[in-house]
């Protein structure tokens, strides 16, 4: 019997050894690796995967070079069309948000979960919005008043198109303080830089986009927060800035950025992936990051990925379809 628990107990042994063995069987196989980000230059999940090669690179976890591909266009879909131009390829990842499941529900994009590998979340934030100094919009309170009594009167700027989280954190301020949603009055980019840039150039009454985004425009004094959608105030940089909660607009909306590959992408390649981005939230810099612009780090590996997807998917699916903005599928 003893013969046979500890046969066993070698097996099991020889078991898992294999398994690590063909997790790190695979790693980059080419001179160059691509990082696609489906936005310009610039915005949130720009400088979140610039700085990951940073780190990538300063502590050698990635042989070949890394490079940033920027692939604006279509809301999500030309960058995600591109990488899945590279099906079952480790050498080619990319970085999506929330846009990703809300641009799908609103048909705006037909790259669901099944057509990605996710690979990990590497943390969750939240949605500031701010004028210039100098708007007529004095506070929060002021753009719930507009909201509640004239949607249309209030000019926005954001970044991507109606299933995105900017756009839905303006519509939920906007469902919360009793206005009308479908009298909002958006102007779209393709980057979060560009609708900033609108915002300080006067175009628009408001820029909707990531707090962390936003907050170096208002350190320069350039732009003035009026609320973010966080269930309660943040710390450091932003807390004086209050919540929709505060301001008479109960609205909480939260934007996670996640690293994917091209569908069909093997255990083994994600699998290197997986420890690679998990060596990367360790490091001492991207903790700085994640303090300076007090994000939730709640990092994530695959399969568990995986399953808030298809949680944030039915959540999103279910807000949108209240919203008017989800078309039905097959």
């Amino acid at each position: 019997m003893k013969r046979d628990v500890l046969g066993t107990l070698c097996a099991v042994i020889l078991l898992a050894a294999g398994s690590v063995a063909v997790a790190a069987d695979w790693k980059p196989d080419r001179r160059v690796v691509e990082v696609v980000v489906p936005n310009a230059p610039g915005g949130g999940n720009d400088r979140l995967v610039r700085l990951l090669i940073k780190i990538c690179q300063e502590r050698h976890l990635v042989e070949p070079v890394v490079n940033v591909v920027n692939k604006p266009g279509a809301g999500i879909v030309m960058g995600l069309t591109y990488l899945n131009q590279h099906p079952g390829d480790g050498n080619y990842i990319g970085v999506i948000s929330a846009t990703f499941l809300g641009d799908y529900v609103s048909g705006r994009s037909s790259f669901g979960i099944s057509d990605i590998t996710p690979v990990a979340q590497l943390f969750t934030e939240y949605v500031g919005f701010a004028v210039k100094p100098d708007s007529g919009l004095k506070s929060g309170k002021d753009l719930v008043t507009r909201l509640k009594s004239d949607p249309g009167s209030v000019s926005a700027a954001i970044a991507g198109g109606p299933g995105n989280h900017n756009y839905l954190a303006l519509a939920l301020v906007t469902r919360a303080a009793g206005g009308d949603v479908k009298k909002l009055k958006v102007a779209m980019f393709s980057g979060g830089s560009e609708s900033i840039t609108a915002a300080l150039g006067g175009h628009v009454d408001v820029v909707i986009s990531p707090a962390a985004t936003i907050l170096p425009h208002v350190q320069a004094g350039r732009l003035r927060f009026l609320g973010i959608t966080a269930p309660k105030r943040l710390k450091g940089a932003y807390a004086g800035v209050p919540v929709w909660r505060e301001l008479g607009a109960d609205a909480v909306l939260s934007n996670w950025r996640t690293i994917v590959g091209p569908r069909g992408m093997t255990p083994p390649q994600v699998a290197f992936w997986e420890n690679v981005l998990a060596q990367v939230v360790e490091s001492e810099e991207w903790k700085q990051m994640v303090e300076r612009d007090s994000l939730d780090s709640d990092f994530l590996r695959s399969a568990q990925t995986r399953s808030q997807l298809k949680a944030d998917y039915d959540n999103v699916r279910s807000l949108m379809t209240d919203l008017g903005l989800a078309v039905k599928r097959d």
